[in-house]
Protein backbone atom coordinates (compact mmCIF):
# COMPACT_ATOMS: atom_id res chain seq x y z
CA UNK A 1 0.00 0.00 0.00
CA UNK A 2 2.74 2.42 0.76
CA UNK A 3 4.34 1.53 -2.66
CA UNK A 4 1.34 2.44 -4.30
CA UNK A 5 1.18 5.98 -2.46
CA UNK A 6 4.99 6.22 -3.63
CA UNK A 7 4.35 5.60 -7.15
CA UNK A 8 1.23 7.99 -7.28
CA UNK A 9 3.28 11.25 -5.36
CA UNK A 10 6.26 10.39 -8.37
CA UNK A 11 4.02 10.26 -11.16
CA UNK A 12 2.16 13.99 -9.75
CA UNK A 13 5.90 14.99 -9.51
CA UNK A 14 6.97 14.03 -12.68
CA UNK A 15 3.61 15.81 -14.15
CA UNK A 16 4.27 18.76 -11.98
CA UNK A 17 7.43 18.80 -13.42
CA UNK A 18 6.90 18.33 -17.01
CA UNK A 19 4.39 21.33 -16.94
CA UNK A 20 6.72 23.97 -15.78
CA UNK A 21 8.92 22.98 -18.35
CA UNK A 22 6.43 24.01 -20.74
CA UNK A 23 5.85 26.86 -19.11
CA UNK A 24 9.56 28.28 -18.77
CA UNK A 25 9.13 28.47 -15.54
CA UNK A 26 12.18 27.03 -14.08
CA UNK A 27 13.94 29.89 -16.23
CA UNK A 28 11.61 32.51 -14.84
CA UNK A 29 12.60 31.59 -11.12
CA UNK A 30 16.08 31.50 -12.13
CA UNK A 31 15.99 35.30 -13.30
CA UNK A 32 14.01 36.39 -10.20
CA UNK A 33 16.64 34.80 -7.97
CA UNK A 34 19.32 37.02 -9.53
CA UNK A 35 17.50 40.12 -9.56
CA UNK A 36 16.14 40.00 -5.69
CA UNK A 37 18.11 42.60 -3.36
CA UNK A 38 20.98 41.54 -1.14
CA UNK A 39 19.67 40.53 1.86
CA UNK A 40 19.41 43.97 3.93
CA UNK A 41 16.29 44.50 6.09
CA UNK A 42 13.21 46.29 4.58
CA UNK A 43 13.24 48.56 7.58
CA UNK A 44 16.65 49.71 7.00
CA UNK A 45 16.26 50.30 3.39
CA UNK A 46 12.65 52.30 4.03
CA UNK A 47 13.74 53.95 7.05
CA UNK A 48 13.35 58.14 6.83
CA UNK A 49 16.04 60.64 8.66
CA UNK A 50 14.58 61.57 11.62
CA UNK A 51 13.81 65.67 12.44
CA UNK A 52 14.23 66.56 15.99
CA UNK A 53 12.44 69.34 17.02
CA UNK A 54 12.52 71.86 20.01
CA UNK A 55 9.56 72.37 21.66
CA UNK A 56 9.19 74.84 24.99
CA UNK A 57 7.26 73.31 27.66
CA UNK A 58 5.90 74.23 30.79
CA UNK A 59 8.43 72.36 33.82
CA UNK A 60 5.29 70.51 36.29
CA UNK A 61 6.96 70.72 39.75
CA UNK A 62 3.67 70.03 41.00
CA UNK A 63 2.98 65.92 41.67
CA UNK A 64 -0.55 66.49 41.14
CA UNK A 65 -0.15 67.38 37.77
CA UNK A 66 2.81 65.62 36.92
CA UNK A 67 0.85 63.85 34.53
CA UNK A 68 -1.24 66.03 32.79
CA UNK A 69 0.05 66.76 29.22
CA UNK A 70 2.68 69.26 28.94
CA UNK A 71 0.95 72.64 27.07
CA UNK A 72 3.15 73.53 23.76
CA UNK A 73 4.45 76.87 23.26
CA UNK A 74 4.85 78.46 19.43
CA UNK A 75 6.69 80.96 18.23
CA UNK A 76 4.02 83.20 16.24
CA UNK A 77 5.29 86.30 13.91
CA UNK A 78 3.22 89.21 14.42
CA UNK A 79 3.14 91.40 11.58
CA UNK A 80 2.34 94.66 13.55
CA UNK A 81 1.10 97.68 11.94
CA UNK A 82 2.91 101.41 12.80
CA UNK A 83 0.71 104.32 14.02
CA UNK A 84 2.37 107.48 12.80
CA UNK A 85 2.61 109.92 15.95
CA UNK A 86 0.45 112.42 15.51
CA UNK A 87 1.76 116.10 16.37
CA UNK A 88 -0.31 118.56 18.16
CA UNK A 89 -0.40 122.55 17.80
CA UNK A 90 0.81 124.46 20.86
CA UNK A 91 -2.71 124.52 22.37
CA UNK A 92 -2.44 120.58 22.42
CA UNK A 93 1.27 120.22 23.47
CA UNK A 94 0.70 117.91 26.68
CA UNK A 95 4.70 118.46 27.60
CA UNK A 96 3.86 122.30 27.42
CA UNK A 97 0.83 122.57 30.06
CA UNK A 98 0.49 125.21 31.76
CA UNK A 99 -1.92 124.89 35.00
CA UNK A 100 -3.25 127.75 36.50
CA UNK A 101 -2.46 128.54 40.47
CA UNK A 102 -5.23 128.22 43.08
CA UNK A 103 -4.61 132.07 43.50
CA UNK A 104 -4.91 132.78 39.72
CA UNK A 105 -7.89 130.40 39.12
CA UNK A 106 -10.01 132.28 41.80
CA UNK A 107 -8.89 135.48 41.06
CA UNK A 108 -10.89 134.63 37.68
CA UNK A 109 -13.63 133.41 39.36
CA UNK A 110 -14.21 136.61 41.36
CA UNK A 111 -13.96 138.70 38.35
CA UNK A 112 -16.26 136.90 36.36
CA UNK A 113 -18.43 136.50 39.37
CA UNK A 114 -18.79 140.29 39.94
CA UNK A 115 -19.21 141.00 35.90
CA UNK A 116 -22.21 138.60 35.78
CA UNK A 117 -23.73 140.34 38.43
CA UNK A 118 -23.96 143.40 36.29
CA UNK A 119 -25.32 141.66 33.58
CA UNK A 120 -29.01 141.39 32.04
CA UNK A 121 -31.17 138.85 35.12
CA UNK A 122 -32.98 137.87 32.76
CA UNK A 123 -31.16 135.71 30.77
CA UNK A 124 -30.24 132.38 32.95
CA UNK A 125 -26.44 132.65 33.18
CA UNK A 126 -23.47 130.42 34.54
CA UNK A 127 -19.92 130.15 35.33
CA UNK A 128 -17.69 127.90 33.81
CA UNK A 129 -13.93 127.65 35.14
CA UNK A 130 -11.47 126.08 32.18
CA UNK A 131 -9.66 122.86 33.57
CA UNK A 132 -7.43 121.29 30.94
CA UNK A 133 -9.23 118.51 30.14
CA UNK A 134 -11.91 121.49 28.70
CA UNK A 135 -9.13 122.73 26.36
CA UNK A 136 -6.71 119.79 25.61
CA UNK A 137 -7.00 116.12 24.43
CA UNK A 138 -10.60 115.65 24.12
CA UNK A 139 -12.15 119.04 24.33
CA UNK A 140 -15.18 117.96 26.15
CA UNK A 141 -17.20 120.57 27.98
CA UNK A 142 -19.38 119.72 30.79
CA UNK A 143 -22.32 122.38 31.61
CA UNK A 144 -23.60 122.56 34.88
CA UNK A 145 -26.89 119.78 35.72
CA UNK A 146 -29.03 121.45 37.24
CA UNK A 147 -28.87 124.53 34.95
CA UNK A 148 -29.24 122.06 31.38
CA UNK A 149 -32.16 120.34 33.15
CA UNK A 150 -34.07 123.76 33.66
CA UNK A 151 -32.92 125.69 30.46
CA UNK A 152 -32.00 123.45 28.08
CA UNK A 153 -32.80 121.26 25.25
CA UNK A 154 -34.31 117.67 26.46
CA UNK A 155 -32.76 116.07 23.23
CA UNK A 156 -29.41 116.85 21.45
CA UNK A 157 -28.93 120.14 19.64
CA UNK A 158 -26.55 122.63 17.83
CA UNK A 159 -25.88 125.16 20.50
CA UNK A 160 -24.17 128.64 18.99
CA UNK A 161 -21.69 130.08 21.02
CA UNK A 162 -21.44 133.37 19.95
CA UNK A 163 -18.03 135.36 21.71
CA UNK A 164 -17.72 139.24 22.55
CA UNK A 165 -16.92 140.13 19.20
CA UNK A 166 -19.84 138.76 17.66
CA UNK A 167 -18.42 135.66 16.21
CA UNK A 168 -20.53 132.74 15.85
CA UNK A 169 -19.09 129.04 17.03
CA UNK A 170 -21.67 126.70 16.15
CA UNK A 171 -21.09 123.30 18.45
CA UNK A 172 -23.13 119.74 19.65
CA UNK A 173 -24.89 120.00 22.30
CA UNK A 174 -25.53 116.17 23.98
CA UNK A 175 -28.42 116.29 26.33
CA UNK A 176 -28.08 113.13 27.83
CA UNK A 177 -24.34 113.76 29.25
CA UNK A 178 -25.20 117.80 29.89
CA UNK A 179 -22.31 118.59 27.38
CA UNK A 180 -20.58 120.30 24.41
CA UNK A 181 -18.92 118.16 22.27
CA UNK A 182 -18.40 118.75 18.13
CA UNK A 183 -17.19 122.62 17.89
CA UNK A 184 -16.55 123.43 21.24
CA UNK A 185 -12.83 122.43 20.24
CA UNK A 186 -12.69 125.15 17.53
CA UNK A 187 -14.05 127.99 20.12
CA UNK A 188 -11.59 126.88 22.35
CA UNK A 189 -8.52 127.17 20.04
CA UNK A 190 -9.48 130.29 18.46
CA UNK A 191 -9.97 132.00 21.66
CA UNK A 192 -6.56 130.69 22.99
CA UNK A 193 -8.66 129.46 26.14
CA UNK A 194 -5.88 128.26 29.23
CA UNK A 195 -6.52 126.60 32.24
CA UNK A 196 -7.70 129.29 35.19
CA UNK A 197 -9.52 131.35 32.52
CA UNK A 198 -13.41 131.88 33.51
CA UNK A 199 -16.30 132.10 31.28
CA UNK A 200 -19.30 133.19 31.64
CA UNK A 201 -22.39 131.90 29.61
CA UNK A 202 -25.40 133.89 29.09
CA UNK A 203 -28.44 131.86 27.06
CA UNK A 204 -29.63 134.82 25.31
CA UNK A 205 -31.57 132.41 22.76
CA UNK A 206 -32.72 128.71 23.58
CA UNK A 207 -29.60 127.18 21.13
CA UNK A 208 -27.87 130.34 21.69
CA UNK A 209 -24.93 131.24 24.43
CA UNK A 210 -23.54 134.56 24.28
CA UNK A 211 -19.93 133.80 25.79
CA UNK A 212 -17.87 136.15 27.90
CA UNK A 213 -13.64 135.54 28.65
CA UNK A 214 -12.33 136.47 31.65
Amino acid sequence: MVAAYEESRRKRLEENRKRMEALNLPLLSQALHKSSPSKSSPLKQHAKSRTIEKEVVVVRRSSRVANLPSPVYKEVVIDRVTIPRRTYSKHRDYANRVYASDEAREEALEKADKLMSDLESQYPTFIKTMLQSHISGGFWLGLPVHFCKSNLPKGDEVMTLIDEDGNEYPTIYLARKTGLSGGWKGFAVAHDLADGDALIFQLIKRTAFKVIKY
